[in-house]
């Protein structure tokens, strides 16, 4: 089975994500998928001064919330003070703060919002995760069967939200991949810290700044198999690894690329999309405290599916690390 076709039967019946645009078309067309599969529970956010019809859990019919329900009003207001009233274009900060109180497990959104406000959303509201102070993005890569060779999950980090990242957020970056890959994909994480030059193949600046993150990580995950800095076929070819990474502890299997800056990491996800044929989910939010994710503007009715099936992963990792629930997480090869 694939790494998507896996992704249901993996989730545990019964989290409920928010959906705060939950009227646009392709996500309306996403929660009728999630809501006919049933281990996802969808929550339509619907931002509104009437309360209009409402179902909750274990009713019939979808589980609609509204800004101006007082319950879950009340609740948001806990979490977000400032929210504006019902009807004023607020759905999204909405769904956040009923996330930041408890009332949902997860949140998905960005079909209609941007990046930008998603985030931001995310930082105010919800705060970085403990032991977190840079809040990042990765995109999984599923890379299709080829020439013998079997699918390919890889993560990439950061493609979306850190322009530049000094060597302690390039470390912090790592360390949330590895954390959100262990309940995503469930294998063992084995990072790379790319660059133009592999060990000493090269000096400078930029070198020594990816150098210095891949100390940093090894002090706070010495659990983790990491090497760098690395060139990309050196972390992903065994053969080129031999030549160029001799003893690498990778030994040319990377499954989280860690990218210099913003520039390489997004240019190569989209090369890799569009000329290699992978899927991209993502960009999926790391470092925060409870699970928000963001979508393309570009999302298919797919893609908004598979990102809520990752979301529902990451919410039960957090509800097991809370000891409020746990799951029995399957090994993807």
């Amino acid at each position: 089975m694939s790494f998507l076709e896996s992704l249901p039967d993996r989730v545990p019946a019964g989290v409920r994500v928010g959906f705060p645009e939950a009227t646009e078309a392709r996500t309306s067309a996403a929660l009728k998928v999630l809501e006919s599969v049933g281990r996802v529970r969808p929550v339509h956010i619907l931002d509104r001064s009437d309360t209009g019809s409402r179902a909750g859990p274990g009713e019939s019919g979808p589980e609609i919330v509204s800004t101006s329900d007082r319950e879950s009003r009340q609740a948001a207001l806990s979490a977000c003070p400032d929210l504006a009233p019902p009807g004023m274009g607020d759905g999204l900060r909405f769904a956040v703060a009923l996330l930041a109180a408890g009332e949902l497990d997860g949140v998905v959104a960005g079909a209609e919002a941007t990046t930008a406000d998603v985030l931001r959303g995310g930082l105010n509201i919800l705060g970085p995760a403990d032991g977190i102070r840079t809040v990042s993005s990765a995109f999984y890569m599923v890379m299709p069967p080829a020439a013998g060779e079997p699918e390919r999950v890889l993560t990439f980090t950061d493609a979306a939200v850190v322009p530049r990242p000094e060597p302690e957020q390039l470390a912090e970056i790592a360390d949330s991949a590895c954390r959100a890959r262990e309940r995503v994909v469930g294998d063992e994480p084995r990072v790379a810290f790319l660059s133009y030059a592999t060990g000493e193949s090269a000096g400078g600046e930029e070198v020594e700044r990816v150098a210095s993150g891949l100390e940093l990580f090894r002090r706070r995950r010495p659990d983790i198999p990491a090497d760098g800095p690395l060139q990309a076929d050196a972390a992903l070819v065994p053969e080129v690894s031999l030549r160029k990474a001799p003893g690498s502890a990778l030994e040319g299997r990377a499954n989280i690329l860690v990218f210099p800056n913003l520039d390489a990491g997004n240019i190569a996800y989209k090369l890799v999309q569009r000329l290699g044929r992978a899927r991209a989910l993502g960009p999926i939010l790391q470092g925060l405290s409870s699970p928000l994710n963001d979508l393309s503007r570009g999302a298919t009715v797919e893609d908004i599916v598979e990102v809520a099936y990752i979301t529902a992963l990451l919410a039960d990792g957090r509800r097991a690390e809370r000891g409020i629930g746990t799951s029995v997480q399957g090994d993807h090869a």
